[in-house]
């Protein structure tokens, strides 16, 4: 039997090589712009000033820290380097991989959270740009699950705007659940907002550098396929036929915006979404 051909595993290793690569860090975060240009060259800094600003709003004081989503182990590191007991939950077998290289003092669970069993007893579960795949329901009330009595979440993630509402199946740069469904959530939770701060026009630019380098990337796929064309036709022929039956229609459409499209820029960002960083406490009783 066939299986489905996991382009996100493929396009989330290729990602991590690739940044790697530009940065030295294995950091697919969104940066944090604020008085840099915007290249390439500067991802680095921006990146570093994204985690300054998250751990600015740590709470005081050495913590026990879920780290939900921990991509590569890179936060998680940082965290362990200022004194930190951490623990991270990853879906992925090649993130799992990768935490316990970049993070080795940390324990890794490798499963959904909302699959994690066990555990408790956390001062901090920590969403940096993963609460949005949690579900809705899930995340709150499982983190609150998982901390102390005085322990805190600190989420630092993009969610959809008002504006948002009627887009249809249009790709829209940006993600998560939607800012009026989750503050109605939070309301249902016995917790306290501590720090609620708007950064999307800070993060915003990490759209175009996303976009300007997916346009070096088409302009250079372009001129091969033009070549391709006038050398080797039957060889193109053959080439495209393969990618429609193994990318859906949906999927190559989406591809080709990528690729020789700049719909997917900071401006467009900012009018669909909020990225905020959000610091609550469980309410005591």
């Amino acid at each position: 039997m066939s299986r489905k051909l996991d382009t996100r595993a493929v396009g989330l290793d290729a990602g991590l090589k690739f940044v790697h690569w530009l940065t030295g860090a294995e950091n697919l975060h969104y940066g944090l712009w604020d008085g840099l240009e915007v290249t390439a060259g500067n991802l680095r800094a921006a990146q570093d000033a994204y985690t300054e600003r998250l751990f600015s709003h740590l709470p005081p004081g050495r913590l026990r820290i879920l780290d939900i989503g921990g991509g590569a182990g890179e936060t998680a590191a940082r965290l362990l380097a200022l004194g930190h007991e951490v623990e991270i939950v990853v879906p992925s077998a090649l993130m799992a991989e990768r935490c316990r290289a970049n993070a080795p003092g940390a324990r890794v669970h490798l499963c959904r959270f909302e699959d994690l069993r066990g555990g408790g007893g956390f001062d901090l579960c920590l969403f940096s740009e993963s609460f949005q795949y949690v579900p809705l329901e899930k995340g709150l009330s499982g983190a609150l699950a998982q901390l102390t009595g005085h322990g805190e979440i600190l989420i630092a993630d993009c969610f959809r705007s008002p504006a948002f509402r009627g887009v249809g199946q249009r790709a829209i740069a940006g993600g998560g659940h939607p800012i009026g469904a989750f503050r109605e959530e939070l309301a249902r939770q016995p917790l306290e907002l501590l720090a609620d701060e708007d950064i999307t026009a800070s993060v915003a630019p990490s759209i175009d550098l996303e976009q300007g380098f997916f346009n070096v990337l088409g302009h250079a796929l372009d001129r091969f396929d033009q070549e391709l064309a006038r050398a080797r036709p039957k060889s193109r022929w053959l080439l495209q036929r393969t990618l429609r039956l193994l990318l859906s229609e949906r999927r190559r459409v989406r591809l080709r915006q990528r690729l020789y499209e700049q719909s997917r820029n900071s401006e467009v960002f900012i009018r669909y979404n909020e990225y905020r960083i959000l610091r609550l406490r469980r309410l005591p009783g």
